[in-house]
């Protein structure tokens, strides 16, 4: 039987209308306003700057916080002039100031230096009985010795603390020392006892330390969001801690004439570990 050259020409459209649909589909076009992340995005930690760019003195904001909301729900990291400790969490940045104050920013807040990632718990377990940074960071080792130590890892740990040791640091004005330098006369710290709340930690395999600080950084937000910064000491009763393995690096470098002069072949290891481990309130 023959079909009418008309009806043939219908067939044809017919069937490119259905593979333009399932091609849609497959690409997610479909997805309200391009919100929903891909796989691969959600695996992905997006690092703003470097660590070692910061130390050196590289204070100016190069990304919004809308840019971090665009990239992750949870992270850490700090803002234009290091003014206050950057915690991430549920989609929400927060500062907490060096006068001891938290507050939510607004989405045109500039950022010289994050981590942050779309947090999906890979697997969670209870905890109890950490007593001190080191306790912690041992235990956590531990987990990771029976995955492997090379990929990134996103950790939340919420609980309630015995005690949280976290500083903070004032902000600065050009033109800018080093973190170090500034971390001498300008970091607080305050010392919580009995407070529910949440530790985000960032883990960083050895070789990212030309572009991050190895191992694990923690930031810390009190549940009731009036208590946060940097980790540098904390004992908890019990809790749980969950961490979602990220196996990808996206990172955007500052565009600017000051992050073009540094000479990143200088060893700063010895500087990186001084501010984010700092020992006591001197």
């Amino acid at each position: 039987m023959r079909m009418n050259h008309r009806y043939k020409s219908a067939g044809k459209v017919l069937c490119l209308l259905m593979l333009a649909a399932l091609f849609c589909l497959a690409a997610g076009c479909g997805q309200q306003g391009g919100a929903e992340q891909t796989t691969g995005d959600r695996d992905t930690l997006y690092q703003v700057s470097l660590l070692q760019g910061l130390t050196m003195g590289d204070f100016s904001g190069s990304v919004t916080a809308a840019d971090l909301k665009a990239h992750g729900d949870t992270g850490i990291g700090t803002f234009d002039g290091v003014n206050g400790e950057l915690i991430m969490l549920d989609g929400t940045v927060y500062r907490a100031a060096g006068d001891g104050s938290v507050e939510e920013v607004p989405d045109q807040e500039t950022i010289p230096f994050a981590n942050v990632t779309y947090f999906d718990a890979d697997d969670s377990a209870s905890v109890s009985g950490i007593d001190g940074f080191q306790d912690l960071t041992a235990y956590l080792d531990e987990q990771l010795s029976t995955q492997g130590a090379n990929h990134f890892q996103v950790v939340k740990l919420t609980g309630t603390f015995s005690r949280m040791y976290v500083r903070s640091e004032l902000a600065q004005d050009e033109p800018y020392h080093t973190l170090k330098e500034v971390l001498e006369t300008d970091q607080r710290f305050f010392d919580y006892s009995s407070v529910t709340g949440t530790a985000v930690g960032i883990y960083c395999p050895v070789y990212m330390g030309q572009l991050n600080s190895p191992g694990w950084h923690f930031h810390f937000l009190s549940d009731d969001r009036t208590m946060g910064g940097h980790v540098v000491d904390l004992t908890l009763e019990e809790g749980q801690v969950q961490w979602d393995e990220t196996t990808a690096l996206e990172m955007v470098l500052p565009d600017s004439e000051r992050f073009m002069t540094y000479d990143f072949s200088t060893d700063q290891s010895q500087d990186v570990k001084d501010v984010e481990r700092p020992t006591s309130a001197e």
